[in-house]
């Protein structure tokens, strides 16, 4: 179960670093948005105060405490069930980026009041308006891999 804690500490690591780069470096939130290598990859700076593309997005205070309180019972569910449900590291693996993430969109949620989101991703003549984080691309991996890839089906 090791394995678990490990995915889930490196990806939340991960994700920490990218957004204090984006804060705290690129100081984006100022500069608002950088291309990287257009037009497919841009870092667009938003602070995401809802959950995913800013639904049910607040500014009262009572809104961040219930969706901090619901991802962590989220995050005690995932674990809960990494121990009793998945028997195999792949799917542990899975259920540690699924963690991590979380655990990374929290922790923006309690020191931020909202999760620091950055990354853009368009194409084909496709362009998209909002904008996520890794701590985003990691549940989403993870669940993908959960759903998809399971030595049972979930």
């Amino acid at each position: 179960m090791h394995i678990y804690f490990l995915v889930t500490f490196f990806l939340f690591l991960i994700d920490q670093v990218s957004k204090y780069w984006v804060l705290y470096v690129l100081r984006l939130e100022k500069v608002r948005s950088l291309e990287v290598y257009e037009p497919y990859i841009t870092f667009k700076f938003a602070w995401n105060k809802g959950i995913n593309f800013g639904l049910f997005s607040s500014n009262e205070t009572y809104a961040k405490w219930i969706l901090i309180f619901m991802s962590l019972s989220i995050c005690v569910m995932i674990t809960f069930y990494a121990f009793k449900g998945l028997t195999t590291n792949f799917e542990r693996i899975m259920a540690g980026f699924v963690l991590g993430g979380a655990m990374g969109n929290v922790c923006d949620r309690i020191f931020h009041g909202a999760v620091v989101d950055f990354l853009n991703i368009s194409c084909c003549g496709i362009v998209n308006r909002y904008s996520f984080n890794l701590a985003d691309v990691a549940i989403f991996l993870g669940i993908f891999g959960i759903i998809f890839f399971s030595a049972k089906k979930v």
